[in-house]
């Protein structure tokens, strides 16, 4: 089954409890993490993080779009993340690798992000460490972006690569999913779809997410 996992960006931030409980139906919070100096946005950091976790059983997906995540992901396991991902344009492949290591030393699953431009022969020299593999759709930074539909190409080329070489790792895609353009991802071979605005702008936010489903 196709897992959904909202985007809070696009949330009620003063009613951010109220919030993250209508969306009880779907897999995963998504949580994006925005620093102004990898992405030119700033959203919210690891104490947002602790407080979610006192609301929710729900697993946390906490998408860092940070410079050098090394240097936080133990923090960010700590506050009670579930499943932390980096980009594999933040730092070295070094240090990239060592940000995996200590995500999984804290007992947590670990993934990388591919930006648009970045190509998926990026995610090789990781695919084998990581639980999830992510795919911007979008240009990261910024929620309620236009889905750029030449992705399906990279996503499909990373299913191959997955089935391949670490079948029980999760794809998934984020930027501009809706009920229009979900069904390319799944085609393609994604199996967890972050959408925000399509949630919660939605009328009926649990039909919503099983419209996403697809």
């Amino acid at each position: 089954m196709v897992k959904i996992a909202p985007s809070i960006l696009s949330a009620d931030f003063a009613n951010l409890e109220r919030d993250i409980h209508r969306i009880a139906d779907a897999d995963y919070v998504h949580v994006d993490v925005m620093d102004g100096v990898f992405v030119p946005n700033i959203s919210i950091g690891i104490p947002v993080v602790a407080s979610i976790r006192k609301v929710t059983d729900m697993p946390l997906d906490v998408h860092l779009m940070i410079v050098e995540p090394v240097r936080y992901v133990e923090q960010f396991c700590d506050a009670g993340a579930d499943l932390v991902t980096v980009h594999v344009e933040a730092d070295t492949q070094e240090n990239i690798r060592a940000a995996i290591d200590k995500i999984h030393a804290k007992g947590k699953r670990a993934g990388i992000v591919l930006k648009p431009k970045t190509p998926a022969a990026a995610a090789e020299p990781f695919l084998q460490d990581v639980e999830l593999i992510l795919v911007m759709t979008v240009e990261p930074g910024f929620g309620g972006q236009k889905f750029m539909a030449d992705q399906m190409e990279k996503v499909a080329a990373l299913r191959r690569l997955i089935d391949e070489k670490n079948p029980a790792c999760e794809l998934e895609v984020d930027g501009g999913v809706a009920p229009d353009t979900c069904r390319a991802c799944i085609a393609a071979g994604a199996n967890v779809l972050v959408a925000g605005s399509a949630v919660y702008k939605a009328a009926d936010i649990p039909a919503r997410i099983a419209e996403l489903r697809g």
